[in-house]
């Protein structure tokens, strides 16, 4: 009888133990197959935030757009953060989060199609130029039209007479749609970063917090490898495959006119964007407590009472089911509460500042590599996606890694990030020493008198030798001829025939090229051979050890910004970091980038219905220093402001360990009293059961 109960119990545990495994089981599996689907959704939107910053040029061009709107663009992506992530971040983090963050996708799908919906209502791609597509050469117009130079206008411009259909086939109103598209993505995104981060943060244990942050933070890094991979294909398609022979296009990717099929990498984008919301309308809303916050032995009695410690009540926000009405009353005094820690705001304007240096190299980097080096858009992001951004994933999941391994505190994550970037600005100062020559473009890097010497002063495209010909200024065609210099149009080179068709086109008795007026012209742009070419794999290995070392910090920073605060602000600090960082970063970064980028323009295209398109050439010099200045000067200024930031955080810590200490000793003193209290009544009951036992024993013998 004995064996069988014992038998009995010990299947009761039995079962017992398996059940309670199998909950902690299956709480596993859901964190990973979270982890799994937030890696995803990272993965989605940072490919198609990528792939909006290396279509860059193709809009500018297809848009006759200037740059700084082109930052109005990608700045409307953070307007739609700014719209909902202050109450995202604060009333989601009480709701079903996996959920909301599924919704969030769908968003950012219709957004990425809508961003893609232009292509197919305007017209097709037409860009100026005066070689035809002709099968017999000898059909071909002289590119130098006879007239008299006092038939121009004053401003040297042939009276500019709007194309037939102009006003419905305007361009003007078409970006609006690529606009309002990119707001959608970001409203879309808003919930994926802050919800998914708290999320693994309350259910996941806190040595592997850290870690499973880093390697979320290092697949959205990959992210834009794959985005600017498809940027770099895309780039070489032409706009209109599919709707016009290839052998009538007279340009080459190489080319300022040049446009890719922007709207191709959108599409892919938006499907991919759209599958990874499926995963999330099968997680749960919350995770039982797993690891070493709630130990393996423990009764139903002791796991409730953990649960419901003071110290732990922010792991469970899921259950808590309190009403809209009340935690709107809630939101003024923890958003006060939360602005009035001063870590907290150091540690947000630095951010700020450092990110508005980050997010403005980074939107402009294919464009400056294209301008200063000369490569192709497809080639510039075909760098930036092999060479550049790999080197960053691996910096941040290297620095993940490291904070687990050298197990950081708050101090140490602020003292490596500070180190990191602090290294990687020294490096960057290096990138003004690698500077190239702008191109040899006759009446506009140098005058057609002087062919030597290359200056930036105001020339005159027109001159003596084609002073015959009756050119515009406005038009963008460029022309090589036999002396190695660029020309702005066959008409200015003064060329009076032409052979051949297509891009294998050649202008003869061109008067500008030679004294003779004998010499030929080919179509493009001259090859530029000089030490820029030796020059730009420098340039890449260094850039490539800069975003590495600048990368390493990212992730002890972002914990830092996690375990600076009370655990109860977690969520809504991360929202209102984001909501900061994207209305005074990603909003006017790219803006005013692009704006000091449009002053270094020396050649603006014309648009079909009058008025100044998109820059055809930059002057490298003042593209070099205020594109560089700028990047540096804000981290100068973050570097500045850590050093309060540091005495501030030093403070905190101090005040924490001393108030940790008496909280300690009082709880001790406490306890102490208590067990006093409890001896007394022991020595008292003993003493009186004691008196009545020695009563007892009279009586008796009594």
């Amino acid at each position: 009888m004995e064996e069988r109960g014992e038998r009995g119990r010990t299947q009761e545990n039995g079962r017992s133990d398996g059940s309670a495994r199998e909950p902690r089981s299956s709480a596993c599996t859901s964190l990973r197959m979270f982890l799994v689907a937030l890696s995803f959704a990272y993965f989605a939107k940072a490919l198609s935030g990528s792939y909006m910053k290396s279509t860059i040029t193709q809009l500018e061009r297809r848009f006759d757009i200037p740059s700084y709107l082109i930052g109005v663009i990608d700045g409307s992506f953070e307007i739609g953060n700014l719209l909902v992530i202050a109450f995202v971040s604060y009333f989601g983090a009480k709701l079903h989060r996996p959920k909301i963050i599924a919704v969030g996708c769908i968003l950012m799908s219709i957004g990425t199609f809508i961003i893609a919906l232009p292509h197919f209502i305007i017209g097709r791609y037409e860009y100026e130029t005066s070689v035809r597509w002709v099968v017999n050469s000898t059909l071909n117009p002289s590119p130098c039209p006879v007239g008299s130079p006092a038939e121009q206008t004053q401003y040297g411009k042939l009276p500019q007479v709007p194309a037939t259909g102009c006003e419905s086939e305007s361009n003007l109103s078409m970006w609006i749609y690529v606009l309002l598209g990119n707001v959608l993505r970001g409203i879309g995104e808003t919930p994926v970063q802050p919800l998914g981060i708290s999320y693994i943060d309350d259910f996941a244990t806190e040595e592997n917090a850290a870690l499973y942050v880093g390697c979320v933070q290092t697949i959205s890094v990959v992210g834009p490898v794959f985005g600017y991979l498809l940027g770099s294909l895309c780039a070489k398609i032409y706009v209109d495959i599919g709707f016009v022979k290839m052998e009538t296009i007279t340009i080459t990717p190489a080319d300022a006119r040049w446009v890719g099929a922007w709207w191709l990498g959108y599409l892919i984008a938006g499907v991919i964007t759209l599958l990874s919301a499926i995963p999330f309308w099968f997680l749960p809303r919350s995770l039982p407590m797993s690891g070493p916050r709630v130990p393996e032995k423990c009764t139903p009695e002791q796991t409730s009472f953990i649960k419901e410690s003071p110290l732990l009540k922010h792991k469970y926000p899921a259950d808590d089911h309190t009403s809209f009405i009340e935690m709107a009353k809630d939101f003024f005094p923890t958003l006060r509460t939360l602005l009035a820690h001063p870590v907290y705001l150091i540690y947000l304007c630095v951010t700020i500042i450092q990110l508005n240096s980050l997010i403005g190299m980074v939107t402009y980097k294919p464009k400056y590599i294209e301008q200063h080096f000369r490569q192709s858009a497809s080639k510039a992001n075909f760098l930036m996606g092999v060479i550049n951004i790999p080197a960053v994933a691996l910096g941040m999941f290297s620095g993940g890694l490291l904070m687990k391994r050298l197990k950081l505190n708050i101090m140490g994550a602020a003292r490596f990030a500070f180190g990191t970037s602090l290294i990687g600005y020294i490096l960057s100062l290096f990138f003004f020493a690698m500077s190239c020559e702008n191109a040899k473009v006759a009446g506009v890097t140098l005058s057609y008198n002087s062919l030597d010497a290359i200056s930036y002063d105001k020339h005159s495209v027109f001159t003596a030798c084609n002073s015959d010909c009756f050119c515009s200024s406005s038009d963008w065609d460029p022309v090589c001829g036999e002396n190695g210099i660029t020309y702005v149009s066959p008409c200015l080179a003064g060329c009076t025939a032409s052979a051949g068709s297509g891009k294998n086109t050649v202008f003869s008795n061109c008067s500008c090229v030679g004294v003779a007026g004998n010499f030929t012209a080919s179509t493009g742009q001259c090859p530029q051979k000089d030490d820029c070419d030796r020059m730009f794999p420098y340039f890449l290995a260094l850039s490539v050890i800069t975003s590495f070392i600048i990368s390493l910090g990212g992730t002890p920073g972002y914990m830092l910004l996690i375990r600076c605060i009370k655990p109860q602000l977690k969520s809504l600090a991360l929202g209102f970091h984001a909501l900061a960082t994207r209305t005074l970063a990603g909003i006017p970064a790219p803006i005013y980038f692009g704006a000091i980028i449009d002053t270094t323009c020396l050649k603006w295209g014309q648009k079909r219905c009058g008025g100044i398109g998109a820059c055809r050439i930059y002057n490298t010099t003042a593209y070099r220093i205020a594109y560089l200045g700028l990047t540096l000067s804000l981290r100068t200024i973050s570097f500045i402001i850590c050093i309060p930031g540091f005495i501030l955080l030093s403070r905190q810590l101090k005040e924490e360990e001393r108030s940790g200490i008496h909280g300690a000793l009082t709880n001790g003193g406490t306890e102490l009293e208590a067990l006093r209290k409890e001896e007394f009544v022991i020595c008292n009951s003993e003493q009186t059961q004691h008196t009545s036992d020695n009563s007892t024993d009279r009586q008796t013998r009594l």
